[in-house]
């Protein structure tokens, strides 16, 4: 599946109808232990202190995350794939084309301790990723040589 990475600012999402209906249904698919708002406040919420990665498909978002930029790096929230494309590679793809863009404009990815259960850990570490404890924070590192291909 040839998915495309898609940052979606408070500008995007203002102005383009589709773009709030497919995050909208992507945090409406988000387990109900992780997103405590309705999906299009936590979406306002969120775009209040930074952006989304989204992987696009045929002019449709599949999956998100959030990102909080600052310091040198991009913490990263809530990473949600539709039920309807789940387990088919949509979240590994979106998390490589993120590690891709991070590397690109110098950026380092982290993601809240908090936000990781065990199985995310497995995923992370299946798909290459070291973590290292940063604070309240694992920061996400590529084995060397790797660049989120």
């Amino acid at each position: 599946m040839p998915v495309t990475l898609f940052r979606v600012d408070q500008d995007v999402w203002d102005a383009d109808e589709q773009v709030r209906i497919d995050l909208t249904r992507i945090y409406a698919d988000a387990p109900e232990e992780r997103i405590k708002l309705p999906p299009g406040a936590y979406v306002t919420r969120q775009l209040e202190h930074g952006f989304f990665w989204a992987a696009r498909f045929n002019d449709r978002l599949l999956g998100a995350v959030a990102v909080s930029p600052g310091d040198g790096r991009w913490r990263m929230f809530d990473l949600c794939v539709r039920k309807t494309t789940r387990r088919r590679g949509v979240g590994s793809r979106l998390l490589a084309l993120i590690s891709a863009a991070a590397n690109r404009d110098g950026v380092a990815l982290s993601v809240a301790g908090s936000q990781l259960t065990l199985a995310d850990q497995m995923l992370l570490k299946r798909l290459g990723y070291q973590l290292t404890r940063s604070g309240d924070d694992f920061q996400l590192d590529l084995p060397t040589g790797e660049s989120g291909k």
